[in-house]
């Protein structure tokens, strides 16, 4: 059987239509990812994911998912818990430093246990951008702390829960969207700090956390970098600083093809990306025209993408004996324990 195409894709509804099953199997996307829209109770959640798998024919096909906490929370009540935002959990860590780890970890160690009763197997978590004064609140309060050593211990702590049970992290947005001010879903932001300000800040967690299995990137034109696109579509961004100076040599996604911070159609949009050195470009909304047009342009994974893609699937492991209601019990001490 022929290797998986070089993209992760959406499915529009809470159920796979003929034509999306149809396209799948042609086009064998390597991973998926869900949101609100394709959630609606327990059971069809997990047929949904099983059908995506059954669809490319491998059982370790991953799943995906934005699961932070907050408002930035696609699984909610009865499926999971309302889980407090990365802030919080920075609040905890500033009044008491071993409490807020714990924290962290139990927080993704919960989620792992949420994820993985229907199935999914990663997380697109744990945010490591560093916001500045007068940032736009598209990461506000998503992010744990304003000082980057916060910011990696709190971060290394969720990721570290999220693969004690079963779940790869996916670290973003890389290399920094702290600096952000405006909101790349729906514009390209511009960062102009100078090149010893990013590095004394914004890229200090991902250089730290360099070691995880994935990455997504940030849809920001660094202009002290390259002053011509954003992150995602540069590969001045992606060799210069993402593979070499912060050091990450894991699997590099895009973060959503769709967002109106990148420009030109939607397969001159998975061209770029593509070219640009990430190793998957990602399309989140199920439209099947869309989807069509980058499919057009994704290779195959080859070389060192699927040497990536690889090496993270490895890292999926059976969860720890870790006891859930002890877990929920514990967490809710240390968030009380502050409060």
């Amino acid at each position: 059987m022929s290797e998986s195409k070089s993209m992760i894709l959406g499915a529009a509804g809470t159920e796979l239509t003929a034509d999306e099953i149809a396209f799948y199997r042609d086009e064998r996307p390597w991973g998926f990812i869900l949101f609100a829209r394709n959630v609606e109770e327990p059971g069809q959640l997990r047929d949904l994911v099983s059908s995506m798998r059954d669809c490319v024919g491998r059982s370790d096909a991953p799943v995906f998912i934005d699961q932070e906490g907050g408002r930035v929370q696609r699984l909610r009540p009865p499926l999971a818990a309302n889980y407090p935002t990365a802030a919080e959990l920075g609040k905890i860590y500033r009044r008491d430093r071993q409490t807020g780890l714990r924290a962290a970890w139990l927080l993704s160690r919960l989620h792992a246990m949420d994820l993985r009763r229907y199935g999914i197997t990663a997380d697109c978590l744990p945010v490591l951008d560093v916001p500045v004064a007068g940032a736009h609140d598209v990461i506000g309060d998503r992010a744990y702390s304003h000082d980057p050593d916060a910011v990696i211990a709190l971060g290394r702590a969720a990721s570290e829960g999220l693969m004690a049970g079963g779940v790869l992290p996916v670290m973003k947005h890389i290399p920094g969207h702290g600096r952000a001010f405006a909101d790349s879903h729906k514009a390209l932001p511009e960062v102009t700090a100078s090149l010893e300000e990013l590095r004394s800040h914004d890229f200090l967690p991902f250089k730290a956390l360099a070691d995880l299995p994935m990455a997504m990137t940030a849809h920001i034109v660094f202009r002290a970098i390259d002053p011509h696109g954003p992150a995602t579509t540069s590969a001045r961004v992606i060799e210069e600083i993402i593979r070499k100076e912060i050091g990450f040599d894991g699997l590099l996604m895009s973060d959503d093809v769709s967002m109106h911070a990148l420009s030109g159609d939607f397969s001159a949009r998975a061209e770029a990306i593509l070219a640009a050195g990430c190793d998957l470009v990602l399309h989140c909304h199920g439209i099947m025209q869309e989807m069509q047009a980058v499919a057009e342009k994704a290779p195959e994974l080859n070389g060192k993408s699927l040497e990536r893609a690889n090496r993270a699937l490895a890292c999926l492991a059976p969860g720890d004996d870790t006891e859930e209601l002890a877990a929920r019990a514990e967490f809710e001490e240390c968030c009380a324990a502050v409060a």
